[in-house]
């Protein structure tokens, strides 16, 4: 009994101890987060900065890209710092791996009042753009469009800034109606743009020009702006097209502090969307990675599949059923075998009630021939016994060997009153 009571309170302190260190396993991480090119970015990043100062143990502190490095990328894969900000449209790159999306940047594209909108060529053809800078997200989309319309940028002629008023302004950005009319308000032509709709919000999934162009860019999703959003320049719903902007790491950083993170990140989610409601108000942790530019960091793997069965609940069914059958079939065995033993004793006791019948048979006044007669039939119950024992029909048991010396007392016992008569 004691050593019991000492067995029980052992167990119970590794709980305790395993309990404990459950509950402190999350551990305090510093994340260098490298500061965005945009400023929109810039301002999300600063976001996110504040709010872990303010509510979580971990930290994401702020770093700018260093002069030795071309990209933000760049300084991610050189290990200069843990995280930056990507869109799922830039090329794939070995070193960086993908933890989570934040927000989707929508393509916004901007025409002046009058320019024909009936074919996508038209719009574009000859048409003066302003795109952002060569390599920007906006004028990679754009290049993008063009080469799906069989055209080349020598088709449009570029403008570099607000100095002249583009017939098209194309912008990568977030829903943000205040800064999409400051950046108009750049070309001193608010008024004058309309927002370009690639079609209709019920032709998304006929296999209208936004599928084709989905289909030819996975990268890309669809995304409605709605009526009014800003004001006089979408009268109607928009249909257009956005990418997410993910949250990237370098691929050796360590897979927990990338779990934990994400865990604070869900977390923190409300104070986010007090700060951004329109970014990390519909904030997700299912990442589809087949729709990232970029391998999945194992550590993000680990939090998407967290709720995942393991190998014990995945098969515990199959388990279940499996143990059940093997239960059934070792019952049915045992019962099987039972009956088959109980035949088999129901077959020697038959033995047993002929040999007593012959002995009771004789009396003290039977003759030697009745005797004689007697043992010989005794004999061939023995023979009978024999043969069906080879044959397996009786079981070579106690009760046989029971049957065979009472059978062998009966004949000595006949024999012997045979000679004394």
């Amino acid at each position: 009994m004691i050593k019991l009571n000492t067995l029980i309170c052992r167990v119970l302190f590794a709980a305790l101890i395993l309990g404990g260190a459950t509950s402190c396993s999350q551990q305090q991480h510093e994340f260098r987060l490298l500061i965005p090119a945009l400023p929109r970015d810039q301002d999300i990043a600063s976001e996110l900065v504040e709010v872990f100062e303010e509510s979580s143990s971990q930290r994401i502190v702020l770093v700018p890209v260093p002069d030795s490095a071309e990209t933000a990328l760049d300084a991610l894969e050189s290990g200069y710092a843990d995280l930056a900000f990507a869109s799922n449209a830039q090329p794939y790159r070995q070193g960086v791996t993908a933890v989570m999306p934040l927000y989707p940047t929508v393509l916004h594209v901007f025409y002046r009042r009058g320019r024909d909108t009936s074919d996508p060529r038209a719009l574009l053809q000859d048409a003066s753009v302003y795109a952002g800078p060569v390599g920007s997200a906006s004028r990679q989309l754009l290049t993008t469009i063009l080469k799906g319309l069989d055209m080349t940028e020598a088709d449009v002629s570029f403008v570099r800034g607000p100095d002249e008023i583009p017939d098209i302004i194309v912008l990568y950005l977030t829903i943000a109606p205040d800064r999409v009319h400051a950046r108009l308000k750049d070309f001193d032509a608010e008024h004058e743009y309309h927002l370009l709709s690639f079609g209709m919000p019920d032709e998304i999934g006929t296999g209208s020009r936004i599928d084709r162009t989905i289909l030819l860019n996975p990268r890309l999703s669809p995304f409605v702006v709605p009526v009014g959003t800003y004001g006089d320049i979408n009268p109607d719903p928009v249909v257009t097209l956005a990418v997410d902007k993910l949250l990237v790491a370098s691929h050796d950083l360590d897979s927990a502090a990338v779990y934990d993170l994400i865990n604070e990140i869900r977390r923190l989610q409300p104070a986010l969307a007090a700060a951004q409601p329109m970014l990390f108000q519909n904030l997700s942790d299912e990442f589809d990675a087949s729709g990232s530019t970029f391998v999945l960091h194992p550590g993000a793997q680990a939090f998407a599949q967290r709720d995942a069965p393991d190998f014990y609940e995945r098969y515990s069914g199959v388990a279940e059923v499996f143990v059940t059958l093997v239960i059934g079939f070792v019952s049915g065995t045992y019962a099987i075998a039972q009956i088959y033993q109980r035949r088999r004793k129901n077959r020697i006791d038959v033995f047993y009630t002929d040999v007593i019948a012959l002995r009771d048979s004789i009396t003290k006044q039977s003759g030697a021939a009745d005797r004689a007669a007697a043992v010989e039939k005794v004999r061939a119950l023995q023979n009978n016994a024999f043969g069906m024992l080879v044959d397996e029909k009786l079981a070579a048991d106690e009760s046989f060997r029971i049957f065979i010396t009472l059978s062998n007392d009966i004949i000595a016992e006949l024999g012997s009153a045979s000679r004394r008569s």
